[in-house]
């Protein structure tokens, strides 16, 4: 609990804040430090990475590496399984995923242990040799900082949103020195709107974070790169089969990624999940060591033709000559990447898919200009360099849904715009072709198969951003079957202001409704008090509200349909309250203005 000296301390600071400073002034100021902060935090889980795996190639491993993949995964995710369940103590989540969920259930509020968990346990999955990549757990991290900045200095939600959305373009800024990328990850991923309100706070983070960078890691960048084929028109073709295999590759990463996790997590005992899906992990890493940990290098490998480096392996080294061998084991790389990351996180590990992503794609469009090129029916090669790039958009497109983002972010790796035309070709169809059969993107599935997605669609977001409970009226007089049309004056009609009653049996069941105008005739006949009961009057409801499966956009669509003004509201079949039309209305307008101002 705060101190009554720092209560103090910042009632005064938001005074002279509120005196000397526009809204728009002290966002940009917030946005340059979570920028910052976000930066940090990027270049801290990189470090820690580093330093584990350095760690772990000691004098005395080195000469045993590969027989040491078997069991460093299982120690690693051993270490994080234990530091949630006895130190962090709450589930973690992984990182895009939860902040959406953050953003679209908990109005962008992110408790306070998830800005150093993932700090804590993110390098140590990854350093131990899990598949994952860091991006994920550095955008949770940031994304923290500036739910609970903004917290502290008593923002509304939107401003709240902004700021998460800030906090994730600074992630990204700083580990890929790709500024304009990240502002459009930002928006693209967290669903911000595009006007100047949103995108100076957003460039100022972004700004902030990469400068962060280049004071700790200078020029260097995560995929050193250079453009040296140019683009030509009869290349197109290739480019667009490339898209449409890429578009295959995302919905196999999908539907591996969710159905690996649906069949580890009916393993209701964690420890046991852990164990089998570690030792399923170190399996596969002991036989495709180039599946272990993030998986730059071997892009980088696979970017300088360097084989050797790239597929090392304990049974096809001597046969790295052969390209057809090479081609094989690439095609393996793309298969079994999946695997290896899926088992990662079945197991309990901390990290995001955005590398594994990158990691898949580059090996499909390198095996795919590889294949292209020794089938012996081109005059003149194709661009093995450049088609590992945009394999990379391609993927990127399709799994996360983010076209743009791939687009600039590998046109920005690549040091120019030489590639922007086959990036977009690319791009486009791998995304047209998997959003046809996956609508939604690995982060956004289960939150939109929940109805809680977030879109860029104004009114599905304000209708997700509602409460149910929040709109339900409970003041409505209830009658039971077995009354009389006299308890139905004496009980309903004198004690209540509505024009609607609920009926229900002795359960609590709900039943039916009685309208006023159903006994307005008969009501102040007294003969016919004792004659009439309930069940002779009441009818069936326009439609029920299930409280349990219901979603806002499912309401109003039944609101529509029936152009009723009221209707019931049941949780396991007993009788909650009424949602009225007028009511939800009111409480649309209000979030409206609540997230838009």
């Amino acid at each position: 609990m705060k101190s009554f000296k720092q209560v103090s301390v910042l009632q005064k600071f938001l005074l002279w804040k509120t005196k000397h400073l526009s809204e728009q002034q002290f966002t940009l100021i917030l946005s340059a430090i979570i920028g910052f902060t976000a930066g940090l935090g990027a270049v801290a889980i990189k470090n820690l990475t580093h330093f584990m795996q350095e760690l772990l190639e000691g004098e005395f491993i080195v000469n045993y590496h590969h027989a040491f993949y078997f069991i460093f995964p299982v120690i690693g995710l051993a270490i994080v399984y234990f530091i949630i369940k006895y130190l962090i103590r709450k589930p973690l989540g992984h990182g895009i995923p939860s902040t959406l969920y953050a953003i679209s259930k908990k109005k962008g509020i992110m408790e306070r242990f998830q800005m150093y968990a993932s700090l804590i346990t993110a390098p140590i999955t990854v350093g131990f040799g899990g598949s994952v990549g860091l991006e994920g757990p550095t955008v949770a991290t940031g994304a923290s900082l500036g739910s609970n900045i903004s917290r502290m200095f008593r923002m509304n939600q939107s401003m709240r949103t902004l700021l998460i959305g800030c906090a994730a373009a600074g992630a990204m800024s700083s580990i890929f020195k790709a500024p304009i990328a990240a502002i459009i990850f930002a928006i693209e991923v967290f669903s911000l709107d595009l006007t100047l309100v949103s995108m100076l706070p957003l460039l100022t983070a972004s700004v902030s974070a990469i400068l962060t960078s280049y004071f700790f890691f200078g020029s260097d960048t995560i995929i050193p790169f250079v453009l040296e084929d140019d683009f030509t028109i009869s290349q197109v073709p290739f480019y667009v089969v490339l898209g449409c295999i890429s578009a295959l590759g995302s919905i196999y990463f999908t539907s591996v990624y969710f159905k690996v996790q649906k069949l580890f997590l009916s393993i209701k005992n964690s420890f046991l999940r852990l164990i089998l899906a570690g030792l399923g992990l170190g399996i596969i890493l002991y036989f495709i060591p180039p599946l272990y940990g993030e998986g730059y290098g071997v892009i980088n490998s696979l970017l300088a033709e360097n084989y050797q480096e790239a597929l090392q392996t304990n049974f096809f080294d001597a046969f790295l000559d052969n390209i057809w061998v090479v081609i094989i084991l690439l095609a393996g790389l793309v298969v079994f990447k999946i695997f290896a990351t899926s088992l990662t996180f079945a197991a309990g590990g901390v990290g995001g898919i955005f590398a594994p992503v990158l990691f898949m794609g580059s090996a499909l469009g390198h095996c795919f200009a590889l294949l292209v090129n020794h089938l012996g029916f081109l005059n003149k090669p194709i661009s093995v360099g450049s088609f590992t790039m945009v394999g990379m958009a391609g993927l990127m497109a399709g799994v996360l849904h983010a076209p743009l983002t791939a687009i600039f972010l590998i046109a920005e790796l690549t040091g120019g715009y030489a590639l922007f035309v086959p990036l977009m070709i690319t791009a486009l169809i791998s995304y047209l072709i998997t959003h046809a059969f996956q609508p939604h993107s690995v982060y956004t599935m289960e939150l939109a198969q929940r109805g809680e997605l977030l879109t860029h669609d104004k009114d599905k977001t304000i209708l997700t951003l509602l409460e149910i409970k929040k709109v339900i009226e409970k003041n409505f007089q209830v009658l039971t079957e077995n009354m009389t049309l006299g308890d139905i004056v004496k009980e309903g009609v004198v004690k209540s202001s509505r024009n609607i009653f609920p009926v229900v049996d002795e359960d609590y069941n709900f039943k039916g409704i009685i309208l006023l105008d159903n006994i307005r005739t008969i009501m102040f006949d007294q003969k016919m008090y004792e004659k009439v009961k309930v069940y002779d009057l009441m009818q069936n409801a326009p439609d029920v509200i299930d409280l349990k499966d219901s979603r806002m956009q499912t309401i109003m669509n039944k609101f529509q349909k029936t152009d009723a003004w009221n209707l019931p509201v049941v949780k396991d079949g007993k009788y909650i309250g009424f949602i009225s039309k007028s009511k939800l209305l009111t409480a649309y307008r209000q979030k409206l203005i609540e997230v838009t101002v």
